[in-house]
């Protein structure tokens, strides 16, 4: 089969045996792909995979499973989408029976490789160890991005106020259409100006970072009382100088958070409360999966340079079909 990787930092086409399923696994033809950050970052060899994890790109896919493994009740010719911890930009690959979400017949398997790992991640991080609650003041950076415009929707679903931050108008217009309360293009004006107005003074309840060095000292500044921040990354770089008076006067908690890395047991548990909480209102139309543009899996290497340029709106799938 044909599969990406990176090789001496940069992104080469390979061929690889195709894989046969283990114990508890399925194999999924792919249909999607999509492209995320942590992609472009393993293109450049900062980012190896896990250990143990296979070599090949792609975080997420979706597609028909075409053999089972032992122990595992599915069958052949299902459609599912599936969360990776990589191979979803080969044209085979492997995964846990349980890291996988059902595609209705109803769905393009398009839209569904754009679902699993930015949803995944902003609930994670937004419900589960951001404990977000209804009536909160959030503030989303990279609010147009794939896991900024999920976690608008989520805000949203859960009856709380969403404020973001993005790099031009357009993006802060579709940002309100998706149900952010408001927000400002970072390029004009300080965000950080703006939060006594959005939360009446109170200060923020929660802000879901994956900039880090730019972003985090102003982020505990403009928390509340007993405010939290999940960082998710680190756009703007690793070090950062912190007002600890304020994390300590203010009751703040301050939480680091990865996804990928996570164990497989971690993971089915994160997934079967997924499957149940959230997946049902993204598999309705209640939630919707943001889709910027779709290219051909032969065309990644394009795909990789139009996310580089900052000016997408959701998710860029990748499609074999």
């Amino acid at each position: 089969m044909r599969a990406a990787i990176s090789e001496n930092g940069a992104l080469t086409w390979v061929e690889r045996p195709i894989p046969e399923p283990g114990p508890g696994q399925v194999r999924i033809r792919v249909h999607s792909s999509a492209a995320n950050r942590a992609d472009l970052v393993q293109v450049s060899g900062r980012y190896p995979p896990p250990k143990g994890a296979t070599d090949i790109l792609g975080l997420e896919c979706s597609g028909t499973i075409d053999a089972v493994g032992p122990g595992v009740d599915r069958q052949v010719g299902q459609r599912v989408a599936a969360l990776l911890v990589g191979g979803g930009y080969g044209e085979s690959v492997l995964c846990p029976a349980a890291h996988l979400l059902d595609v209705p017949d109803h769905m393009s398997l398009e839209q569904a490789a754009a679902l699993p790992e930015v949803w995944v991640t902003a609930w994670l991080n937004l419900v589960h160890e951001g404990g977000l609650a209804a009536g909160e003041h959030v503030l989303l950076h990279a609010g147009a991005s794939g896991v900024g415009t999920a976690g608008i929707q989520l805000c949203r679903l859960h009856n709380a106020h969403a404020w973001v931050v993005v790099g031009s108008e357009d993006k802060l217009k579709r940002c309100r259409e998706l149900g952010a309360s408001g927000g400002v293009n970072r390029h004009e004006q300080d965000w950080l100006e703006h939060v006594a107005q959005w939360t009446d003074n109170q200060g923020l309840d929660l802000i879901l970072d994956p900039v880090g060095a730019d972003t985090v000292a102003k982020g505990i500044t403009a928390l509340g009382q007993r405010g939290r921040l999940v960082l998710i990354g680190l756009l703007s770089g690793r070090e950062a100088t912190i007002p600890l008076a304020q994390v300590l006067v203010k009751r703040l908690r301050i939480q680091g958070s990865v996804l990928r890395g996570r164990s497989d047991a971690e993971k089915t548990e994160l997934l079967t409360h997924f499957r149940r909480d959230v997946w049902p209102h993204l598999m309705s139309g209640a939630l919707q999966g943001v889709v910027d543009s779709v290219f051909p899996m032969n065309n990644v290497a394009n795909a990789h340079d139009h996310l580089r340029t900052n000016n997408t709106i959701g998710k860029l799938v990748l499609s074999w079909a």
